[in-house]
This record gives structure tokens, C-alpha cells and sequence, in this order.
């Protein structure tokens, strides 16, 4: 990858750890549900200015609009909801670290689809390894009888099968433009979510500066600025460079949090977020090709 192209990668990886820090500062005085819609509403009005700055066309088909929009619920609704709800649990960085489990739920799921990825024995061997490193972070939760902590990972991991579903049912709308792709789906989300936040949580009442900061954040630069700059570095560096951000995104939250939270994180959780690395490494090629496995195969 050229360095422009690293450095946005960069960008990315602090800025989606960073939105973990938001979460824990929004989750003082919101409900998760109040999270997404808020993170998703404002994400939306950012989304609509840049596709009017940019003077990009909207489709016209009704059914297009309904079907992005409940794919905006899957996409964003849920797991924005999920994650917030795991943090009244767990520290930022554990919440960012199974978050890294995206890619190798989408190897689980994608042999479901008609032109899903086909799984391979690299790819196995990683989701064993992803699997065996919630295992680990879950082992202190385990060994201390702590109920919310395991109901915390499972909301984790529920949000990253709702990734993997929906990055595969994405594939069947390339034809439609990236930042309308955004906007559609993001405003559908965001009237579902404000709905079911009234309807569950009620009235939301702010006092802090720091959740209306938190708020703004997380909506205009975790998602208006990220996904712009996602859906143009994409198609340039390819999925295989660009999930690299998934690396770094842990990475980011656990330092943050460390410096702005005050969070601990134990050893333990660092040897679960090795395991999961390394799945990671060995579903996207990159480990096998380092140790030449490929190389001494085709001999």
C-alpha cells in the first residue's frame, strides 16, 4: 500500500477504537438503545450534507429504499445498540478486541450465501483460534461466577454476527453508489432506532457537555467521516490491506482507555486478543505466506 493509503488505515483503526471511548462516556447518561439512534441519526445528517456537497443522486425505487433501510437496522441499529450494552461490563478495549471477531464470523456465515466465500483449512484453523480467544477472555468471567460479564461477551458477539450477515447481503447492492448506499441505509436506521428508543427508554435527558460531545463524535467522525473515507480507500487497497483496521481498532481502545478511563487491562485479555490475531492472520492468508506453508505446498 502506498503511505497515503496507510495513513488513512491509521485514521480509521484509532478512529473505531475511539468510538468505544464515546460508548463508555454516552452509557453514563443514555440507555444503548438512545446510543445508536443518536450515533446513527447524526451519521445520517452528516451523510445527507456530504451527498449534497458532492452532488451525488439518490435511486428512486421505493423497494430499494426499504430494503437498504432494514439493512441499515442490521448493519448499524443492532450491533450500535449491542456494544454499548457489553460496556456497562466490560472495559473498552475487552468490547474492542471481540469486535476483531467480525472477519471470522464472516468466514462462518459466508458459505450460507450464493456468492459467499468458501471456507478453506487456513480459514478453519483461524476460526478455531478467533473462537479460542473469546474462550480466554471469557475464562475470568468464568472462573469468578461473573453472569453479566458472560452475558456482556455474548451481546459482543452478537454484534459481530450481525456484521457478518450484513457484509455479505451488501455484496447484492454493489451496483448502488457508496455514499447514497450510506445515506439510505443510515437514515432508515436512524428512524427505526429513534422509534424503539422512545418506545423502550423513553425521553432522554442530557445534563452532561461530555455525552453531547460523546454524541456528536461518535456520529459525525466514527461514522459520516470513517464510512467516507472507508468507501474510498476500499475499492483502492482492497479487503484483504484494509482489514488490517481490524488490528488496529483494539489496539486504539485499550490505549485510550487506559489514559482517558482509567481502564485495566489484564494479561489474559491480552493473550485472548493474540488468539483472535492470529485467526485473523491465518484467514486472511497473511500468516501462511509469512511462513512460506503456501510456497513449500506448491512444491
Amino acid at each position: 500500500m502506498a503511505f497515503r493509503d496507510w495513513f488513512w488505515v491509521l485514521v480509521l483503526g484509532g478512529i473505531w477504537g475511539f468510538s468505544f471511548i464515546f460508548n463508555a462516556v454516552l452509557i453514563v447518561e443514555l440507555g444503548p438503545i438512545w446510543i445508536s439512534a443518536l450515533r446513527v441519526c447524526i451519521g445520517a445528517l452528516g451523510c445527507w450534507a456530504v451527498l449534497f456537497a458532492l452532488g451525488k443522486p439518490l435511486p428512486r425505487d421505493p423497494l430499494l429504499w426499504i430494503k437498504l433501510g432494514a439493512l441499515g437496522w442490521l448493519s448499524y441499529s443492532i450491533p450500535f445498540a449491542l456494544y454499548p450494552l457489553a460496556q456497562g461490563s466490560l472495559a473498552s478495549g475487552v468490547t474492542a478486541i471481540i469486535n476483531a471477531l467480525t472477519p471470522i464470523m464472516t468466514v462462518i456465515i459466508s458459505p450460507l450465501f450464493r456468492d459467499g466465500e468458501r471456507a478453506t483449512p487456513f480459514k478453519l484453523i483461524g476460526v478455531v483460534c478467533g473462537f479460542g480467544g473469546v474462550a480466554i477472555l471469557a475464562s475470568p468471567a468464568l472462573a469468578a461466577g461473573g453472569s453479566s460479564q458472560l452475558w456482556a461477551i455474548g451481546a459482543c458477539v452478537g454484534a459481530t454476527i450481525c456484521y457478518a450477515f450484513s457484509l455479505n447481503i451488501t455484496r447484492s447492492f454493489k451496483a448502488v453508489e457508496p455514499t447514497a448506499f450510506a445515506v439510505i441505509a443510515l437514515t432508515g436506521a436512524g428512524i427505526s432506532s429513534a422509534i424503539a428508543a422512545l418506545a423502550v427508554e423513553g425521553v432522554p435527558s442530557i445534563a452532561l457537555p461530555q455525552t453531547w460531545g460523546a454524541a456528536v463524535g461518535i456520529g459525525l467522525i466514527a461514522t459520516t467521516f470513517a464510512f467516507i473515507i472507508m468507501y474510498r480507500i476500499l475499492p483502492r487497497i482492497g479487503a484483504t490491506n484494509f482489514s488490517t483496521v481490524t488490528f488496529i481498532a483494539p489496539i486504539s481502545a485499550i490505549i485510550f482507555g487506559f489514559i482517558l478511563l482509567g481502564e485495566t487491562i489484564l494479561p489474559i485479555h491480552l493473550i485472548g486478543m493474540l488468539a483472535i490475531f492470529i485467526g485473523l492472520l491465518m484467514i486472511d492468508g497473511r500468516l501462511p505466506r509469512w511462513l512460506g506453508v503456501r510456497r513449500r505446498a506448491a512444491h
